[in-house]
């Protein structure tokens, strides 16, 4: 217990799935967590419920994060609040299924705009809070589409290979300025989230057809303790290094 104890969280895209383990593991293991979301009902609900269990642990904010002007708003309100920033997952995320032959230019820019955009604005402005705080970790959620061919998910592979690019830019930009920032991206294979069920479902399988080894699917609670280890200094000699969490499946 403690492993991240002291250290102030921001994780988007918290309301459900990848994002909602990981607030909830990071705030059990002793960090304040802010979480932010699109989805008010949803992140207000899990600030109440990680509040219940861990006092004080997580504060809500409702989060477009595609937004420019509410980046700044967001870490105005941290800096204001906890005066520090020590953790930064960039998880909100969406797809749209869509081949190189039929999505459309509009369903491509949204994938930018809320996975690589937010990413890009996330470490502009979340940087020098970082470096004021002494330094820390940004935990930037990528995918095993980064390293296969999915043509179903098309816009969605093209803005996670932007971040897994990103990534490395960000972890050696703050390495030559002795930031004391490290940049890591995690590469998740199918994880049994409400997103995955869904996108599963418009293409008319079963989450049963991911699940071919004897652990299992994966479930989003074997990604936020890999998200824990980033965040925490166990991990201070980890950089710039893109983390598969697929059990094999780029391997095979």
């Amino acid at each position: 217990m403690g492993r991240v104890s002291g250290k102030v969280a921001l994780v988007t895209g918290a309301a459900s799935g990848l994002g909602k383990a990981d607030a909830t593991l990071l705030a059990a293991e002793g960090a304040r967590v802010v979480i932010t979301d699109v989805n008010e009902a949803a992140g207000r609900a899990l600030e109440s419920e990680i509040n219940a269990a861990h006092p004080g642990a997580a504060f809500f904010m409702v989060q477009d994060v595609a937004s420019e002007a509410r980046w700044q708003e967001v870490y105005a309100e941290i800096r204001r609040r906890f005066g520090a920033l020590h953790v930064l997952v960039n998880n909100a995320g969406m797809v749209v299924i869509g081949t190189p032959e039929s999505a459309s230019l509009g369903d491509f820019q949204k994938h930018l705009r809320v996975m690589t955009d937010s990413v890009f604005l996330a470490c502009k402005y979340g940087i020098p809070l970082m470096k004021d705080s002494g330094g820390g970790s940004i935990v930037n959620m990528c995918s095993t589409a980064t390293h296969l061919g999915y043509p179903v998910f098309y816009a969605y592979s093209a803005a996670k290979g932007a971040v897994r690019s990103m990534t490395k830019s960000i972890a050696v930009h703050c390495q030559m300025n002795k930031y004391a920032i490290r940049c890591n991206s995690i590469h998740a294979g199918a994880i049994e989230t409400p997103m995955v069920v869904k996108a599963t479902a418009e293409l008319g399988m079963q989450m049963s057809a991911y699940d071919q080894t004897p652990v299992g699917l994966g479930k989003p609670e074997d990604v936020a303790h890999l998200v824990l280890y980033l965040a925490s200094d166990e991990s201070r000699f980890v950089n710039a290094a893109e983390i598969l969490i697929d059990n094999g499946l780029v391997a095979q």
